[in-house]
């Protein structure tokens, strides 16, 4: 069992950027990969990134070019790193753990472990 820390969020304007970051403990020892989603108020949880089965990074259409995944290994900590920010991305973030991720392995459903979540709003 792995536990999640997730921190960085706020206000930010349009246009900017913002960094949230998710930190393990736990039973680190195990297979799983690392992923960001989202919810907006509404709307369903959404995969934002997450690392693939060849541990590649996965990003939905939406945030492609805008957002990174980097991680930091010796750390246990993963970042969500978000650029070019618009209205849509306001929404409370969650990091999560899963067996993999990507267009065919997306669904929350699929999350072993959760972080808190953290909001993000995003002014005009």
């Amino acid at each position: 069992q792995v536990q999640l820390v997730a921190s960085g969020g706020g206000l930010a304007q349009a246009g900017g950027p913002l960094r949230l970051s998710c930190v393990i403990s736990g039973d680190t020892s195990g297979r799983y990969h690392m992923a960001w989603f989202r919810q907006a108020p509404g709307k369903e949880r959404e995969l934002v990134a997450g690392f693939s089965w060849a541990d590649t990074a996965y990003y939905t259409d939406s945030v492609k070019g805008r957002f990174t995944i980097p991680r930091d290994n010796a750390k246990n900590t993963v970042f969500l790193q978000m650029n070019s920010l618009n209205v849509d991305d306001t929404a409370v973030y969650y990091c999560a753990t899963g067996v993999a991720w990507g267009p065919k392995r997306a669904s929350y459903h699929l999350a072993d472990s959760w972080g808190q979540g953290t909001q993000v709003t995003v002014s005009s």
